[in-house]
């Protein structure tokens, strides 16, 4: 379970993130949803320890993410942000190994090479793992990205606007992959995403965030209604029932 309490994160007098009290459950995918600069990522990367929250407390498997030792903390939660910066001419296999830095501290053993290579095939990369990133694709490379964090086995992964500058089908196939991890691997999946369609299509849990506040939290049914989704983006909605479940249909 990740629990957050009274988390708070003040920018200026005009940016206020919570207090955000929350419990996302243990297992399968969370979708955070909500309009522009509602707090996804700031949630995100708080629950990550890449943002220091100015009061409360958030627990990530029962791991206190503000005391807990960085080595520690890394084996129960890794997190993928939306800028990344690595330098291009890594291969695919070099970057994915990254994912066991907090096992191996980068001498990589024989275990680990074999973890790197399950996930290189989870993600269908392994063609491609031999090839520098500045040689793939967008979704060639989004894919690589979280073969790396998957490949930390951590039971909870964060992931901020995965399908962020890839087109329908890749998004498609990503979000397929996310819920195959899900399941076969038994991770909790946390990830921001801005079509709430997607979220209704493969997430098992939804969070609705606006103007910093958690407005509400539930299964796809709960939340995949007209009354509910309506004043979380301030435009009609109408949800209609589509052949794999609930859509949502801006007027």
């Amino acid at each position: 379970m990740i629990k957050l309490s009274e988390v708070r994160k003040q920018y200026s007098s005009e940016t206020d993130i919570g207090p955000v009290s929350l419990e996302i459950p243990a297992g399968g995918i969370t979708a955070l949803i909500g309009p522009n600069g509602a707090g996804k990522s700031t949630l995100l990367t708080m629950v990550g320890r890449l943002l220091a929250m100015d009061s409360g407390t958030i627990e990530v498997g029962g791991s206190d993410v503000t005391t807990t030792k960085s080595k520690e903390l890394a084996r129960v939660l890794s997190i993928l942000r939306q800028e990344n910066h690595f330098i291009t001419k890594l291969t695919v296999r070099q970057l994915v190994g990254f994912g066991r830095f907090p096992y191996s501290q980068g001498r990589l053993s024989e275990a680990d090479e074999e973890i790197v290579s399950k996930y290189i095939n989870f993600l269908h990369l392994d063609q491609l793992e031999n090839r520098y990133l500045d040689e793939l694709s967008g979704g060639q490379r989004q894919r690589a990205y979280v073969a790396m964090v998957l490949c930390q086995e951590t039971d909870y992964v964060l992931l901020d606007e995965p399908l962020n500058n890839l087109d329908i089908a890749h998004s498609v196939e990503m979000m397929k992959h996310l819920q195959r991890a899900a399941r076969e691997f038994g991770r909790t999946i946390i990830v921001v995403l801005h079509d709430i369609n997607f979220a209704a299509r493969y997430a098992d849990y939804v969070c609705a965030v606006k103007d910093g506040s958690i407005v509400a939290f539930g299964g796809v049914e709960e939340i995949m209604r007209d009354e509910v989704l309506t004043p979380i983006f301030n435009t009609p909605i109408t949800v209609i029932e589509g052949p794999d479940g609930p859509l949502a249909c801006y007027h």
